[in-house]
């Protein structure tokens, strides 16, 4: 097959890759801009190990092809923290609510949780719970997950 161009901005940088258009989104982050925090867990979107903020929606990567990707603007786990290394307070809760065990899901559910975030909604833990739903902790860590999201809630109260 033939490779194809595609532009994109990732975590804020203007980035050009040259794809074979059958890779996903996962692997040309992975593999060709290096950014390993996306996680590949089940490859068939049940579990939402690498789900990545695609224009600001949560969308997983392992489902999109990257020339779907073509002009988007991406963030990944890589991309949360602040330029100085900060953490972002969702990050921040996640530690101080200890929402991760193995860490494997923690990016996926970052991600998605910083969706839901962003959309400023109020959000119960019963709503929260729902919403996660489609990320999967083999850990069973889910509590401290929740009780991460909505300590980053309260403490982002309007940013969020």
């Amino acid at each position: 097959m033939t490779r194809r161009a595609i532009r994109m901005t990732v975590n804020g940088t203007e980035t050009e890759a040259f794809v074979d258009p059958r890779r996903t989104l996962a692997d040309v982050l992975r593999e060709d801009l290096e950014l390993t925090g996306t996680h590949l867990g089940c490859e068939h979107g049940v579990c939402g190990a690498c789900t990545v903020l695609l224009d600001g929606s949560a969308v997983r990567s392992c489902l999109l092809l990257g020339v779907q990707a073509d002009s988007s603007d991406i963030t990944t786990i890589e991309g949360v923290a602040g330029d100085d290394g900060a953490l972002h307070p969702l990050q921040q809760a996640f530690r101080d609510s200890y929402g991760f065990q193995c860490g494997f899901c923690t990016p996926g559910f970052v991600m998605a949780a910083l969706a839901l975030l962003r959309e400023g909604r109020p959000l119960d833990e019963n709503e929260l719970r729902e919403e996660l739903a489609g990320n999967i902790c083999r850990c069973t860590g889910y509590q401290s997950i929740i009780d991460g999201v909505l300590l980053a809630a309260s403490r982002m109260g309007d940013e969020a």
